[in-house]
C-alpha cells in the first residue's frame, strides 16, 4: 500500500513550504510523457495488429454492465423508492457542503464520511487537513457507501445476482477512487510538482513495457522482478527431481537428519499458482521446515500446460499426478504408505482422489492434511461470483480456441478479490509516482502465473463451484461414484479465518462431509499468510478444539485460541500417527535415478 507522504519542503520554521515548479522542465516532461504515451498506444494495438490479443474482456465488462443493469431495473420499477434513495444521497452532499463552508469559515464540523482505519489511500494528512481535498474524500466515499447500499436494498434480487453486483460495485468504486489521479489526490500533486512531471514520464515508460509484457493487456507489476530467480535465491530447498511425466514433475527433498520418519510426505499444491509458495526462501519455507523435523518430503510440480494438455481433466490428474507420485515413492523409499498435504484446489483434487480410492479399496494414504481446501462448495466465497451458466461458457469458448485458460485470467480474477491492495495501489506507486515496486518474494510468486488446461477447469468450474457435486456424493470419476464419507483415513483440515478464496466457514463444512476423525483448525490471516507462517516469526495465532457438529459460529465460540504458528501443532498430529523412524534416506539411493536438481524444469516455465 502506498506510505504517507512525508516528502513536503519544509521552511526554516518548519511550516511547509510549497515550491513552484520549474515550467520549463514541466514543459518538457510534458512533451516526453506525450511520447512515452504513444508507446503505451503502440503496446496496445501491437497484438490486435498480429491478431494476437487475448480475448475474453468484453465479455467480462458484458457481464458487468448486464448485472448492474438488474439492479438499476428494481429501483426504476418503483419511482417511490427510487426517490427516496436520490433524497438520501442529497441530504448527505448537502450536509457535506454545509459542513466544508464552514471549515473554511474556520469552524468545526464533523465529518459526514470517514474512511476505515485500515485505508492506507486517503494516509496523507492533507486529506483530513485541506478542506478541498477532504471535501473530495468524502464526497467519493458518500456515493460509494449509496452504490453499496443500492445494491444491498434492490428488493427480488436472487442472491447470486446481488453478490455480483456487490463484487462489481466494488470494482467500479476502487477504480474511481479521487487517490487513483494526480489532480485529486494531494500526495501524487505535490510530488508531481516537486518532480516537474519526471514521475509521470517514467510512470508512463512502465506502464507501455507492461502492456507489452501482457501482449496487449495491463500486467501490473507487484514485485521488483529483477530481485528473483527461481532455484537461485527463491525455491532453494535442496533436492532432485526424480520422476516426469507429461503434467507434473516430483521433487525429493534431501534430509536434514540423520534418522527420518519412515512414512514419506506428499505434497499435492494447487496448478492455479506454483508450487514454491511452499518454498519461498529459507526463512519461510514449509517444505525446508518439514526436512528439518524428520520428513521424507515429495512435492509434485505441475506443469505449466499448453495446447498439448487441453484434454487433461481431473482423472489426469489424479492417475498421472498423484496415482504417479504413490508409485514413484514406492521405487525411491520402498514404502507403499504415505501421507499427504493438499493445498487449495490440489487439496480439493486430492479429496477427490482420497473418495476414489475409498471406492476403489486403494489404501497407500493413510492419513491426509488439508490447507485451505473446500469439499463442499456450498459456501465459495468471493470467486463463486465468476461462476453461473454464462460465465463458464463464456471461459469454456475462451479455452476452446486455445485448449487452455490463459494465466493472466485467474490472476486478475484473484487481484479483483482485493483492488484496492492488488491493483490500484501498485498502478498509483508504479505510473503515477513512477517508482519500480519493491522486491517482495510472495508478489513475485504471485505474478508467476499459470494456464489452465481446457478439460480439467471445466470440470472444475462446472463440478466444484456450479453444481457441488462431491460432497453431495454425485461426482464421477472413472465411473466410479465418489463418497466422502467412505473417506475414514484422519484429516488434519486447516482454514484460515480472513481466507476469501477458501471461507474458513466453507472449509468446516466440507469437514462434515468425511466419514473418519477431523481435526479442523482455523489459522489466523488469510489464504496465503495463515499457511505460511513459520514458527520464528510468532505471527497470528490459530483456534482448535471446538466440535465439529453444529454451526461454524458455534465451533468459533468453543475452540481454544493459540499464540503463533500453526505448524508445530501439525507436526505433533503427524508423529502421533506414525512415530517410526529410519535412516535418512538420500534422492537417488533407492530405484529412481534423478533427472536433475530441485525445483526443476517445469516451476520455470512462464506465461
Amino acid at each position: 500500500m502506498c506510505p504517507p507522504a512525508d516528502d513536503k519542503s519544509k521552511g526554516a520554521n518548519g511550516a511547509d513550504d510549497t515550491l513552484a515548479p520549474d515550467f520549463d522542465q514541466l514543459a518538457q516532461n510534458m512533451g516526453r510523457l506525450m511520447e512515452e504515451a504513444g508507446k503505451v498506444t503502440a503496446a496496445y494495438l501491437k497484438p490486435l495488429e498480429r491478431g494476437e490479443a487475448k480475448t475474453g474482456a468484453a465479455d467480462e465488462v458484458s457481464e458487468m454492465v448486464k448485472t448492474i443493469g438488474r439492479v438499476a431495473e428494481r429501483w426504476v420499477s418503483d419511482p417511490r423508492r427510487i426517490i427516496e434513495a436520490q433524497a438520501s444521497l442529497t441530504t448527505d452532499f448537502m450536509t457535506l457542503w454545509s459542513n466544508t463552508l464552514k471549515r473554511a469559515g474556520g469552524e468545526d464540523a464533523p465529518a459526514v464520511a470517514e474512511p476505515d482505519k485500515r485505508d492506507a489511500r486517503f494516509a496523507d494528512p492533507d486529506w483530513s487537513a485541506h478542506p478541498m481535498f477532504d471535501f473530495i474524500k468524502q464526497a467519493y466515499l458518500i456515493g460509494s457507501r449509496w452504490a453499496e447500499t443500492m445494491v444491498d436494498k434492490a428488493e427480488d434480487l436472487d442472491p447470486h445476482t446481488r453478490e455480483k453486483a456487490r463484487f462489481y460495485v466494488k470494482q467500479i468504486a476502487s477504480a474511481l477512487s479521487p487517490s487513483n489521479f494526480v489532480a485529486t489526490n494531494p500526495e501524487l500533486l505535490r510530488e508531481t510538482l516537486r518532480q516537474n512531471g519526471e514521475n509521470l514520464v517514467r510512470g508512463m515508460k512502465m506502464l507501455a513495457e507492461d502492456i507489452e509484457a501482457g501482449k496487449g493487456e495491463l500486467k501490473i507489476r507487484q514485485s521488483d522482478a529483477r530481485a528473483f530467480e527461481v532455484g537461485v535465491n527463491i525455491a532453494t530447498t535442496p533436492g532432485k527431481v526424480v520422476y516426469r511425466n507429461e503434467i507434473m514433475e516430483l521433487i525429493q527433498y534431501a534430509p536434514a537428519t540423520e534418522k527420518v520418519f519412515k512414512r514419506p510426505l506428499l505434497i499435492v499444491p494447487p496448478w492455479i499458482n506454483k508450487f514454491y509458495i511452499l518454498d519461498l526462501n529459507a526463512e519461510k519455507s514449509f517444505i525446508r521446515w518439514c526436512v528439518a523435523q524428520g520428513l521424507t518430503v515429495f512435492c509434485i510440480s505441475w506443469v505449466n500446460p499448453d495446447e498439448r494438455h487441453a484434454a487433461k481433466d481431473f482423472e489426469s490428474y489424479m492417475r498421472e499426478g498423484i496415482f504417479a507420485a504413490l508409485d514413484a515413492i514406492e521405487q525411491a523409499t520402498g514404502e507403499k504408505k504415505v501421507t499427504t498435504i493438499g493445498y487449495c484446489v490440489g487439496g480439493t483434487l486430492l479429496g477427490v482422489t482420497l473418495a476414489y480410492m475409498a471406492a476403489t479399496r486403494d489404501k497407500r494414504i493413510e492419513s491426509a492434511t488439508f490447507f485451505t481446501t473446500q469439499v463442499d462448495f456450498s459456501k465459495a466465497g468471493e470467486l463463486s461470483v465468476f461462476v453461473d451458466e454464462d460465465q463458464i461458457k463464456s471461459v469454456e469458448e475462451q479455452m476452446a480456441q486455445r485448449g487452455y485458460l490463459d494465466g493472466s485470467r485467474m490472476a486478475g480474477a484473484f487481484n479483483m478479490l482485493r483492488p484496492n491492495d492488488l491493483i490500484w495501489s501498485y498502478a498509483v506507486n508504479n505510473y503515477l509516482k513512477g517508482k519500480l515496486p519493491t522486491a517482495f518474494d510472495l508478489l513475485y510468486w504471485n505474478s508467476d502465473s499459470t494456464r489452465m488446461p481446457a478439460a480439467n477447469h471445466s470440470f472444475y468450474l462446472r463440478s466444484c463451484y456450479l453444481e457441488n457435486r462431491l460432497s453431495r456424493g454425485e461426482m464421477r470419476i472413472a465411473g466410479k461414484p465418489l463418497d466422502l464419507k467412505a473417506v475414514t483415513i484422519p484429516i488434519y483440515n486447516l482454514a484460515a479465518r480472513e481466507d476469501h478464496i477458501a471461507p474458513a466457514q466453507s472449509v468446516f463444512i466440507g469437514s462434515q462431509r468425511f466419514g473418519g476423525p477431523v481435526d479442523y483448525v482455523m489459522a489466523g490471516s488469510g489464504h496465503i499468510a495463515g499457511v505460511i507462517n513459520p514458527p520464528s516469526k510468532m505471527k497470528y495465532q490459530y483456534w482448535t478444539g471446538g466440535p465439529l457438529s453444529g454451526s461454524f459460529e458455534e465451533w468459533t465460540k468453543s475452540a481454544t485460541e493459540h499464540p503463533g504458528s500453526w505448524w508445530p501443532h501439525w507436526i505433533e498430529w503427524i508423529k502421533a500417527q506414525a512415530p517410526k523412524q529410519v535412516p535418512a534416506r538420500e534422492p537417488g539411493s533407492g530405484k529412481l535415478t534423478p533427472l536433475e536438481d530441485a525445483p526443476g524444469s517445469y516451476v520455470k516455465i512462464r506465461v
